[in-house]
């Protein structure tokens, strides 16, 4: 900072004794202003020659006037700002290069009047530039206390200055001289400081000062702002760097880290031993380099790390071999499941294939079938078979992509999906993967993890499959993934078309009772810790449970059942009754179970004609239908209940429209339904029904309620009709035939063109059944009603019925 004269005065201009013609000394980048004392390098030529010639002077007072351009260097009037200083060289030192370094001190304002010598050195005529007084002026003395405040709060802001510049600003009284010391010591333009030696009005000058200080202010504020934010985080960072090297130290010194180092050397030695793929290698290299680079604790080096462990956890190469001997396999199959042939049969067919070719990839299979009948438990047993790791992934209510291909590593706390997680946990390559309840995937505007699963159910894309976490390819070929669904219409088409399916139907009366005893019952004492020899269930109660407390196409209800009979049991050899025990009957069951809870409605709700039995297929197994029709007075009209879908409601129109069609020949009055509403009613009115395969049923119902004839108890039968009277083929019929079995029913009327598909029924089954084709609707009459009936020469001739031996 420039000094000024003590007492903060400018010399006593009386003092100031010279003419009104000066040498000139141009300054470049600077402005001199009066009081204030200044060091400036004086080496141009004609700068150079008038300090040479100040011994000569009579006083050693020259003028001093900024340049406009510093880049001249022969300036001339035109080129100086027009107000200066006149200033007194206080010492002048001569170096060795032959430039002078000066220390001038501002006297008072002149203004230039003219250049009269141009050599050797500038001389030029001045004129004093007289302030305006500001003798008792308040307005002068409020701006020079404003000025005087904020240019303290600027020395505070400003380390660099002087101790003494607070002083020495107290100091001056004079406002004009306050004015002139702050602009010295501004951070501002030449241009801008130029302006203020030109302002001869002292308040007028004070407020521009004021103005370019306050601005200065704002400025020094922001800085300090900035530096106090860097230095607190710089602080914050250096406290935590040496606090983890202390705590490193202390490990260290404990013998329980090996340091971060340490750390870092045993992943490059996992990566190593990893026998990674080209690609995941680089990869996993990359992040390990970027890694070292680090500081330990960010939140970057946790995700890095936390990356590269999931790699390193992953196997790669590591797979279990497979038990290929045929018969072992069959036989832990059978041990583990009853029946369910197709299944193993297709598992052993694998086998075979995976022997003769070794490189063979795995069967994508969905096994298909009503709950309860051991889905999810047939894909451990074929795990175990195998000799191989079990993996389950349920993905019921799954609506996000991401719990399939996982996250981005963008996000917090982001995981790759099931499919890398699952295999993370198996440790092996080729594992059993069970996708469980796979038609109940959900999707919404999160995306649809159906289409992510396609890429990993197809042989030709899984082997380079891709998990947004991993963002490297991961080979899927050689897993073995098994499917499971209870239906197979929510399956979007392109995914149920990449997996192989294989049904899994209901199990008979007979099955049941073999699984009963072969699994369920050993498995129940087991639990419940009751040895065989205190309880004793006979077939005949394992049926009666079936029969009377279970309706259902698998068997769980049948094994919750059998456990609350042992645990009857249980309770009384805990009360002291040793036992042992047996159940040989229905009777025998009622103390722990109660009365039955189902029992064959068949012959009670047929005794009435306009009541027909019918077969319906549903996602848990095959069900019976009694569909009741009745006539009343009125105008013509056709009822429907029992909360019937659009498609069910056409076949009782259709039947209908048949019946009046061939009244004649069916021997119905043509005018039957001009004075009476027919109503047709299908009860458990509050389960949905909908389906074409009960046309042939409401026919039946409808004629039986016209003509009075009443309905076999023991027959029922399925089918879709046309107003031609043809009966077209339906499906689920291996599960409609179990349920008639389950029924009490004996004979079942079924379309012609369904004959195939009684192979799929069990022999056993078939042996007790009558089946009777049929491929019109007049060739049911004969089979289905008490009292046959059979048309005139319209009607065709009856079919034999079908032999399934």
């Amino acid at each position: 900072m420039p000094e000024r004269k003590r007492g903060g005065q400018t010399p006593d201009e009386n003092d100031l004794k010279f003419g009104d013609e000066l040498p000139v000394l141009p300054i470049r980048n600077a402005v001199l202003f009066p009081g204030a004392v200044a060091p400036f390098d004086v080496g141009r030529e004609k700068s150079v020659a008038l300090v040479e010639d100040l011994e000569n002077l009579s006083q050693p007072v020259i003028a001093i006037f900024a340049q406009r351009d510093p880049n001249i260097d022969d300036p001339g009037e035109g080129d100086l700002y027009p107000v200066g200083a006149a200033a007194r060289v206080l010492k002048s030192l001569k170096h060795s290069t032959g430039n002078y370094s000066l220390i001038l001190q501002g006297l008072t304002r002149i203004k230039l009047a003219g250049i009269t010598q141009h050599g050797p050195y500038l001389r030029a005529k001045v004129v004093r530039v007289e302030e305006s007084p500001v003798i008792d002026d308040v307005e002068a003395e409020a701006l020079a206390m404003s000025l005087r405040e904020v240019a303290k709060q600027v020395i505070q802001l400003m380390p660099e200055l002087p101790r003494e510049a607070q002083s020495l600003i107290d100091s001056i009284q004079e406002p004009g001289a306050l004015a002139d010391l702050v602009a010295a010591n501004l951070d501002a333009p030449v241009e801008e400081k130029a302006q203020l030696m030109s302002t001869a009005d002292v308040k007028d000058r004070i407020k521009q000062v004021l103005k370019l200080l306050t601005r200065q202010l704002e400025i020094l504020k922001m800085r300090e702002r900035i530096n106090s934010q860097i230095k607190e985080e710089m602080g914050k960072n250096q406290r935590e760097y040496v606090l983890r090297q202390q705590l490193k130290a202390i490990k260290e010194e404990l013998g329980e880290d090996e340091g971060d180092q340490g750390d870092l050397d045993g992943l490059d030695e996992r990566i190593t031993k990893a026998n990674l793929p080209g690609e995941s290698e680089q990869v996993a290299r990359k992040q390990l380099r970027r890694l070292r680079s680090m500081q330990v604790g960010s939140a970057e080096y946790t995700v890095v790390r936390t990356y590269l462990d999931w790699i390193l956890d992953l196997p790669w190469t590591h797979s279990t071999p497979d038990n290929l001997e045929i018969a072992k396999v069959r036989e832990v199959l059978d041990e583990d499941h009853y029946g369910l042939e197709k299944v193993k049969k297709r598992i052993l067919e694998y086998l075979a294939v995976r022997k003769l070719k070794a490189d063979k990839k795995g069967p994508i299979l969905c096994l298909l079938g009503p709950p309860g009948v051991g889905k999810t438990s047939l894909g451990r047993s074929i795990a175990k078979a195998l000799g191989r790791k079990f993996v389950r992934v349920s993905l019921g209510g799954v609506h996000d992509e991401a719990a399939i291909r996982g996250h981005r590593r963008t996000y917090v706390g982001a995981l790759p999906g099931q499919v890398i997680q699952g295999m993370k946990k198996s440790g092996t390559i080729n594992p059993v993967f069970m996708l469980d309840e796979v038609d109940k995937i959900g999707h919404d505007f999160r995306g649809d993890p159906s289409a992510a699963l396609l890429e990993v159910l197809d042989p030709e894309q899984n082997h380079t499959f891709s998990d947004h976490y991993l963002e490297i390819p991961y080979d899927l070929s050689q897993v073995m993934f098994v499917a499971t669904a209870n239906v197979a219409d929510p399956i979007p088409p392109p995914l149920r078309d990449r997996m192989e399916i294989l049904d899994i139907p209901g199990y008979t009366r007979n099955e049941k009772r073999a699984i009963a005893r072969q699994h369920l019952l050993p498995k129940q004492l087991d639990e419940h810790g009751i040895k065989s020899a205190q309880l004793d269930i006979t077939d005949a109660a394992l049926e009666a449970i079936t029969d009377f407390y279970t309706r259902e196409a698998g068997v769980r209800s049948l094994e919750r059942q059998v456990a609350s009979v042992i645990r009857g049991v249980a309770v009384k050899i805990a009360e002291g009754n040793a036992g042992p025990y047996k159940i040989d009957s229905a009777d025998d069951l009622i103390p722990y179970l109660g009365q039955a809870k189902f029992t064959s409605e068949v012959a009670e709700r047929t005794e009435e004609v306009g009541v027909a039995t019918g077969l319906a297929w549903t996602p848990v197994g095959g069900e019976i239908l009694f569909i009741e029709a009745t006539r009343m007075p009125g105008t013509g009209k056709l009822q429907l209940t029992g909360q019937l879908g659009d498609v069910m409601k056409e076949s009782a129109q259709a039947a209908l429209s048949f019946v009046r069609s061939k009244s004649r020949q069916l021997g119905i009055p043509e005018d039957f339904l001009d004075k009476s509403d027919i109503h047709i009613h299908i009860p458990a009115g509050a389960m949905p029904k909908d389906g074409p395969s009960a046309g042939v049923t409401m026919f039946t119902a409808l004629f039986s309620m016209l003509k009075g004839i009443r309905v076999r108890h023991d027959v029922a039968m399925t089918g879709e009709i046309t107003l031609r009277g043809r009966v077209l083929p339906v499906g689920g019929i291996k599960e409609k035939v179990l349920a008639a079995h389950r029924a009490g029913i004996k004979r079942i009327l079924l379309p012609e063109r369904n004959k195939p598909d009684l192979e799929e029924v069990p022999q056993e089954i078939r042996d007790t059944l009558e089946f009777i084709p049929v491929s019109k609707m007049e060739d049911v009459l004969q089979y289905a009603l008490e009292t046959p009936v059979v048309l005139g020469a319209e009607a065709p001739p009856v079919p034999a019925p079908v032999s399934t031996n």
